[in-house]
C-alpha cells in the first residue's frame, strides 16, 4: 500500500512537473515571439534607414536573445517594405527529463509590411498678402516642397495624387477645369467662382446648378489700363487673370518636380478666404468630379493613373486628406452686384482717341445749351462738357480764331491785327463703342470710374453711393467663418482626414482651424521654421494611416 502511494505521488509529481516545464517553455516562446514581432515591425518601417537585420538584431541583443535570431528576408521598393524573420530557442527541462525528454525546442516567425496605399491629397495653402511678411511664404515653400518629396518618394507610382489650392481673396481655376464646370460666361479674363452659402453644405458640386463666375475687377486700386497699348487689366483684382498660372489650382498631379516648381512660383497678395480654399479642396476629393477629371485626363492635363479618381467616399481604395494652412483669418470677399455684372454699361470708349463718354440719359436740363431737351445727353470727361452723342459718333461745333492784318507799314509789315472768330463743324476722329460691364470693370477700376466719370459733375457722396458702394459688396468674416465650419463639417462627415496649420495666425484664425481639424491632434500651431515640422509630422501621419500589417 505504501509502495502504491509512492508510485501515485511520483506520477503526480511528474505530471505536475511536465506542466511546469511547458509553462516555462510557453513563457520563453512568448518572449521570443513578442521580441521578434516588435523587431520586425520596426525593421519594416519606411522611416527606418538601418538594414532590417541590424534593427532586428538590436532588439534581440537588448532582450539577451542574440543567439536565437534566424533568417531575415527583406522585400522593398518604392512605397513599400516587407520583412519576414524567424527565431528559435531551446529550453532544458527540469521534470520532463525524468521521462527522457531533456529539452524543448521553440520557434517563432513574424512578418510585417508597411505600404503606402492610395492617397488623394488637397494642399490648401494661404497666399494672401500677409504671407509676404516675416519670411512666411519662404518658410512655407520649403515645408511644402519637403512634404511633396516625402510622400512621392515613398509611394508607388499611381497611388498618390496631390492637388494644390492656393487661396487669397479668391481661388483661381485653370481654364481647362473651368470648362468642365457649369459656370456663367460674363467674361473670360479670369476663372473664379462666387460660391453661395448652400454650396458649403456639400463637399462636391451640383452640376445641375449654375455657378456664378467672379467678375474681373478691383475694389482697391485707382487704375485705368485701357489707354495703354496694349491695354492692361486692372491691378490688384479679386481674381487673378487667367494668364497667371502661379495662382491656379494644380489638379490631381504626381510629378514632384512640377509640383515643387509650382510651389516656388507662388506669391503673396490679397485678402484671406479660408472658406473658398477649403471648398475647392473638398471638390477635388469628391467623386462628383470623376467625369471632369476623366476629360482632363483625355486632354493630357491629368495623369492617366487617376482615371477613376476621385474615388467614392465609401470605396476604401484611397485615403482622402486635406492639409489646410493659413497665417490669418477670414476677411472680406468682394463681388459685383447683379445689376452691374452683365449687359451694356453707360460708358463709351473711343479706342483711337482714347477718350471716354458717359451716357447720362435724356437731356431734360438742356445741359449742352442747344435748346433741345429731348435728345440724349453724354458727358465728355476729357473736355468736361456735355454733348448729345458719344465722342467719335458725330460732329461738334468749335470756335476757331484767326488773325487778319488791319493796317500795314510802309515796308509791308502788318501794323495791326484783327481777331476773327469762326464757328466750324468738326468731324470727331475715331468711333465710340459702348462697353459691357464685364469689359468696363476688367480694365477700369471702380474707383477710377467714379472719380473721373461721375464725381466731376455729380455730388461727391451721391457719386460714391451710386457708382462705388452701389456697384460691389462683400461677404464678411462672420459669414465666411460659418461657411468654413459648414464645409469642414461636411468633409469630416464624408471621412476626409483634415489637418490644419495655424502659421503665426491670430486667435480668431486659430479657433476656425481648430474647429475644422479632424481632432485636436490634427491641428498644428506653429511659428517660423516650425512649419516644416508640422508638414513633416502630417506626412508621417498620412503614411501611418495607410499601413497594412
Amino acid at each position: 500500500m505504501i509502495f502504491f502511494g509512492i508510485i501515485v505521488f511520483l506520477v503526480m509529481l511528474l505530471v505536475g512537473g511536465i506542466g511546469v516545464d511547458f509553462m516555462h517553455a510557453e513563457m520563453r516562446r512568448t518572449k521570443l515571439q513578442d521580441t521578434l514581432d516588435r523587431a520586425v515591425l520596426a525593421a519594416a518601417s519606411l522611416d527606418q534607414d538601418l538594414p532590417a537585420r541590424d534593427v532586428i538584431q538590436d532588439y534581440f541583443a537588448k532582450a539577451d536573445m542574440s543567439d536565437h535570431l534566424g533568417d531575415v528576408t527583406v522585400d522593398e521598393g518604392l512605397g513599400y517594405k516587407s520583412v519576414t524573420a524567424t527565431a528559435d530557442t531551446t529550453m532544458d527541462t527540469q521534470f520532463m527529463n525524468l521521462a527522457g525528454v531533456s529539452s524543448l525546442a521553440m520557434s517563432a516567425a513574424s512578418a510585417a509590411e508597411e505600404r503606402i496605399g492610395g492617397v488623394e491629397i488637397s494642399l490648401v495653402l494661404d497666399v494672401s498678402g500677409s504671407m509676404g511678411w516675416n519670411s512666411r511664404l519662404t518658410n512655407l515653400k520649403v515645408a511644402a516642397k519637403d512634404f511633396i518629396d516625402t510622400l512621392t518618394t515613398t509611394t508607388e507610382p499611381g497611388k498618390l495624387s496631390i492637388s494644390i489650392v492656393p487661396y487669397a481673396t479668391q481661388v483661381s481655376a485653370p481654364s481647362n477645369l473651368m470648362a468642365e464646370l457649369n459656370v456663367t460666361s460674363e467674361h473670360s479674363y479670369s476663372n473664379c467662382v462666387n460660391f453661395s452659402a448652400d454650396d458649403y453644405e456639400e463637399t462636391g458640386l451640383d452640376f445641375t446648378e449654375t455657378l456664378q463666375r467672379t467678375m474681373h475687377f478691383s475694389p482697391w486700386s485707382d487704375y485705368d489700363g485701357r489707354p495703354y497699348d496694349p491695354k492692361r487689366l486692372v491691378s490688384s483684382p479679386v481674381c487673378e487673370p487667367d494668364t497667371d498660372a502661379s495662382r491656379q489650382i494644380q489638379v490631381l498631379q504626381n510629378d514632384a518636380n512640377a509640383l515643387k516648381t509650382f510651389v516656388d512660383s507662388m506669391w503673396a497678395g490679397g485678402n484671406t478666404s479660408i472658406d473658398v480654399g477649403m471648398k475647392w479642396g473638398t471638390v477635388l476629393l469628391d467623386p462628383s468630379m470623376q467625369p471632369a477629371i476623366g476629360n482632363l485626363i483625355t486632354a493630357g492635363a491629368v495623369p492617366g493613373d487617376f482615371v477613376e479618381r476621385p474615388y467614392s467616399f465609401d470605396a476604401g481604395q484611397t485615403l482622402k486628406v486635406i492639409v489646410l494652412m493659413t497665417d490669418g483669418q477670414n476677411t472680406s470677399q468682394y463681388y459685383i452686384e447683379p445689376d452691374y455684372r452683365e449687359g451694356e454699361s453707360n460708358i463709351w470708349w473711343n479706342d483711337q482717341e482714347e477718350k471716354y463718354s458717359v451716357y447720362i440719359g435724356q437731356d431734360t436740363g438742356d445741359e449742352d445749351n442747344d435748346g433741345n431737351t429731348e435728345e440724349p445727353m453724354y458727358y465728355w470727361p476729357h473736355l468736361d462738357t456735355w454733348r448729345d452723342h458719344a465722342y467719335g459718333e458725330g460732329t461738334y461745333e468749335e470756335t476757331q480764331v484767326t488773325w487778319k492784318c488791319r493796317s500795314y507799314r510802309r515796308n509791308g509789315s502788318c501794323r495791326r491785327y484783327r481777331k476773327i472768330k469762326k464757328v466750324v463743324t468738326v468731324n470727331e476722329p475715331g468711333s465710340a463703342e459702348v462697353l459691357s460691364y464685364a469689359d468696363l470693370w476688367a480694365y477700369t477700376s471702380i474707383e477710377h470710374n467714379v472719380e473721373h466719370h461721375y464725381e466731376p459733375w455729380m455730388d461727391y457722396w451721391d457719386a460714391q453711393a451710386d457708382w462705388y458702394d452701389g456697384v460691389f459688396d462683400a461677404v464678411g468674416s462672420t459669414e465666411k467663418n460659418n461657411r468654413t465650419k459648414d464645409i469642414c463639417d461636411e468633409a469630416k462627415d464624408e471621412g476626409i482626414v483634415v489637418f490644419t496649420i495655424g502659421f503665426e495666425a491670430p486667435s480668431s484664425g486659430q479657433a476656425v482651424l481648430k474647429d475644422c481639424a479632424s481632432s485636436d491632434s490634427h491641428y498644428f500651431d506653429v511659428q517660423g521654421l516650425e512649419i516644416s515640422d508640422a508638414f513633416s509630422a502630417i506626412a508621417s501621419s498620412i503614411r501611418q494611416l495607410r499601413l497594412t500589417q
